[in-house]
């Protein structure tokens, strides 16, 4: 089975739709997602993902499910630095470097600074959807790999957002999420893909075949945008 998650176009968060960027690229994601089989499209609520997907849908002519859990996961913990609320990532490298916690990929939801906020609550939530959704497709949750129920090659399309896509691909994988989110970038209507890897008979792991590929943007001559990535040298 393959997954592939797609990051919305560059936003325009005010409205929660895209730049006039974002709807250029979300138009050149269309053109390359109406080559490609997808067996399932799922989507999340979120007007941004909503609406670089219906780009797709439009050449398309197909249809896709709206999932709560797909949405971004903006779950409000408390700012180490200045104590105010914020996103439970993109944290300065000198604090969170120095806590090994955020590293393990079985605690770092236990840790002390996310505990400040519903992180471990919104985090099982959007786990147990994905393990669920996937087991509907005939692969189940078995400590750190799928049991096999029925295997396929069907292909699953999420449009998405950065954080959350990271969370779920930590899952998945087996890495800390604060990881991902500190130390990879994938830009607006980037294209990641995992396929499950059936070795044993019965037995599946999930491995990245490409991630945050946007070569849809250049052969269009749309340059990627930066879009939640900070800079390249320190800046006032």
């Amino acid at each position: 089975m393959k997954l592939i998650f797609i990051r919305h176009g560059d936003p325009d968060y005010v409205r929660d739709s895209l730049t006039e960027k974002g709807w250029r690229e979300a138009k050149l994601l269309a053109k390359r997602m109406a080559k490609v089989k997808m067996d399932y499209v799922y989507v999340s609520p979120l007007g941004r993902a909503q609406d670089t997907c219906n780009e797709t849908l439009k050449l398309t002519g197909g249809s896709a499910t709206t999932l709560d859990w797909l949405a971004e996961f903006y779950v409000p913990i408390d700012d180490p630095v200045t104590g105010n609320k914020r996103i439970p990532w993109d944290f300065y490298p000198g604090y969170w470097t120095k806590h090994p916690e955020l590293y393990d990929k079985d605690n770092w939801v236990d840790s002390e600074i996310m505990a400040t906020g519903p992180v471990k609550e919104q985090y099982e939530k959007v786990i147990n959807g994905m393990d669920a959704l996937l087991k509907e497709h005939g692969y189940e949750r078995e400590g750190n790999y799928y049991k096999v129920l029925k295997g396929n090659e069907d292909t699953l399309v999420f449009y998405c957002h950065l954080g959350l896509e990271f969370l779920i691909l930590s899952h998945l994988l087996g890495l800390a999420a604060p990881v991902l989110w500190q130390q990879f970038f994938v830009a607006p209507t980037s294209v990641t893909i995992v396929c499950t890897e059936e070795r044993v008979q019965g037995e599946a792991c999930f491995r990245v075949k490409q991630l945050g590929d946007t070569s849809h943007l250049y052969i269009g001559g749309e340059e990627a945008s930066n879009s939640g990535f900070f800079m390249e040298t320190y800046r006032d």
